[in-house]
């Protein structure tokens, strides 16, 4: 039995399907999170959320507590960009999901949003962990920057020790040697998590390339390894976003990818049957 008990497919042979309100990851089920990288203002923001559910996207994502690595750099909204978020999740029919940073405001968080986000700088933040374990909301768990399959895992078993079940792990890239992209987007993590996991996993193209015409092939590239769903970053506007504009797709980028994405999936359903995966 591996060292992460609880989150093995040892203990749980049949794959969990996270719900987040009515949305489904894992189980067959496929589903994408798309929004801009930072919530800046309600209006753009409801505008955005009604176009993404027409295009077809799950859950819309918006960061209201951004961790970045200089002080100056825009921080975020905080709880005035939760009632953003909140109003334009409820305006457009869809659920939305946040990253929470600090443990002190958790509980606030959760009165606004549908599943929790940690990101990858709060990974192995154990009291973090623990405490979205005990609140029993959906939780996005992000791979930390430079951190093994099998960290990742266990910090996961954090949470499950807590008795939440719920729990997606998305891998959005590591940091290797290479700089021509922002991180190196492990592919291999996604068929390898599945078969050591019970657990959905899904990529976040975005964050692991940092530029905006490799978002596309390298979210193709992340279902035809078997992915249950991506989080994609998408801005109206991204030469004006006050946060990562450069992987930031435009609507009509992430229309064109939402359209592909059906018979994508079918092409992997066939290759799998044949293949007897």
């Amino acid at each position: 039995m591996p060292s992460y008990n609880l989150v093995s497919k040892e203990m749980k042979e049949d794959e969990t399907v996270v719900q987040v309100a009515d949305k489904a990851f894992g189980g067959g089920s496929f589903s994408v999170i798309a929004g801009p990288c930072a919530v800046e203002n309600s209006e753009e923001l409801i505008d955005l959320a009604i176009f993404l559910r027409e295009a077809g996207v799950q859950i819309l994502r918006g960061g209201v507590f951004k961790p970045r690595t200089s002080p100056y750099s825009f921080q975020g909204l905080g709880k005035e960009g939760l009632g953003f978020l909140a109003e334009a999740g409820q305006l457009a029919g869809l659920p939305v999901v946040t990253e929470v940073l600090d443990v002190r405001d958790l509980d606030m968080v959760l009165q606004y949003v549908d599943m929790v986000q940690i990101g990858s700088r709060n990974m192995q933040n154990f009291g973090l962990l623990r405490e979205v374990g005990r609140s029993k909301h959906p939780v996005l768990l992000k791979r930390g920057l430079s951190a093994t399959v099998e960290e990742w895992l266990l910090a996961a078993e954090y949470i499950l020790t807590e008795g939440n079940q719920q729990v997606i792990l998305c891998e959005r890239g590591i940091r290797t040697f290479e700089t021509a992209t922002r991180n190196t987007l492990d592919i291999s993590a996604i068929p390898l998590v599945k078969q050591l996991s019970h657990l959905p996993v899904i990529a976040d193209p975005s964050h692991a390339t940092g530029r905006r015409e490799l978002v596309v092939p390298v979210g193709r590239a992340a279902v035809m390894a078997g992915a249950d769903g991506l989080m994609i970053e998408v801005h109206p506007a991204p030469e004006r976003a006050l946060s990562d504009g450069a992987q930031s797709l435009r609507p009509e980028e992430l229309k064109n990818l939402m359209r592909g994405l059906k018979d994508l999936l079918l092409v992997r359903d066939e290759i799998n049957k044949g293949t007897g995966a």
